[in-house]
């Protein structure tokens, strides 16, 4: 827990206190969720605060146990990434706007029902269906941090597109990009395909919109901090390590001869000839960081690759 970032790590937390807090709750006869979750916004029940707290209660094991194992996998990559403060806003913007999207949803369930049992039905009687079908209302409630984690997943394609991932059961490690389009054309097929199914599909469809819109105007304001360099850093580091251990042997024959060579041109070329070698390997170097930037790690070749670990040994 203590290489968690802290963000993350108090989300993690909060969460799991909150769910245990129900299931204790339960055994005296009292439903948390029922206070925390989300109503609907016609729903006697309905409170504005639940825009907020439905985030922290959860219908079940498996419901908590996948959320929060995405929020660890995800959620501390893109909190090294922005920091902790715009983490937490962009998770919460996220959360509430997964919230707001379900609103909407239940309302146009709610006018398609009325619509079609009730003859002659219009917007100015909704009130007066709304209160007499208070109790089956009170029962369309929303549960979970869904909507914030699809969001953190659509960051994470976002700001890393390129890195390649392994999702069970398939063979081959997809990227990211693909991975979020992926979930997200998951989710648009069976929020028009299913009903009843228990899922607030619509939820994560929110989370994921609101979380691109505010991602696409950090990125047009650079200035208030938008960036990847702290996550950049973990993903380097995990490669470094691992090449390190992958290419020790053959580097420590191939970086004698270059030391060797490179002792032997410093005694016979000129200054000018070696300043003008340095300026040429600084900018090499300065170009595949720039390929970096644009497409990934991954998109450099293995010379590339090598040159970049050259350098950094020096």
């Amino acid at each position: 827990m203590q290489n968690i970032p802290t963000v993350t790590r108090s989300l993690l937390i909060a969460n799991v206190v909150v769910f245990l807090a129900t299931m204790l709750m339960s055994y005296v006869g009292l439903d948390l969720n029922r206070v925390l979750g989300l109503h609907f916004i016609l729903a006697p029940n309905f409170q504005a605060y639940q825009l907020l707290t439905y985030m922290f209660a959860h219908g079940g094991w498996s419901h908590i146990f996948f959320n929060m194992f995405a929020l660890w996998m995800f959620g501390g990559i893109v909190e090294r990434t922005w920091g902790p403060r715009k983490f937490l806003f962009y998770y919460m913007v996220c959360g509430i706007g997964a919230g707001l999207f379900q609103e909407l949803a239940q309302l146009g369930e709610f006018y398609y029902i009325a619509s079609n049992n009730l003859a002659n039905f219009n917007i100015s009687q909704t009130m007066l269906v709304a209160e007499a079908n208070a109790p089956m209302l009170n029962s369309w409630t929303t549960v979970g941090a869904s909507g914030a984690i699809y969001g953190i997943l659509l960051a994470f394609g976002m700001l890393y597109p390129e890195e390649r991932m392994f999702i069970f059961p398939l063979p081959v490690p997809i990227k990211a990009k693909w991975f979020v389009v992926g979930y997200a054309a998951i989710e648009l097929f069976m929020a028009f395909s299913t009903a009843n199914d228990g899922v607030a599909h619509i939820a994560h469809l929110g989370g994921m919109v609101f979380g691109f819109f505010l991602i696409r105007y950090w990125r047009r304001h650079p200035s208030i901090g938008y960036g990847r360099r702290g996550g950049q850093q973990f993903f380097d580091s995990l490669r470094s390590s691992w090449e390190r251990r992958t290419n020790k042997h053959a580097n420590g024959f191939n970086s004698s001869t270059r030391q060797s060579n490179s002792s032997a041109n410093t005694r016979s070329e000129s200054d000018w000839d070696y300043n003008a070698r340095r300026k040429a390997q600084q900018e090499e170097v300065d170009r595949i960081l720039d390929k970096i930037r644009r497409s990934g790690y991954d998109s450099l070749t293995r010379e590339e690759k090598q040159r970049l670990f050259d350098n950094s040994r020096k």
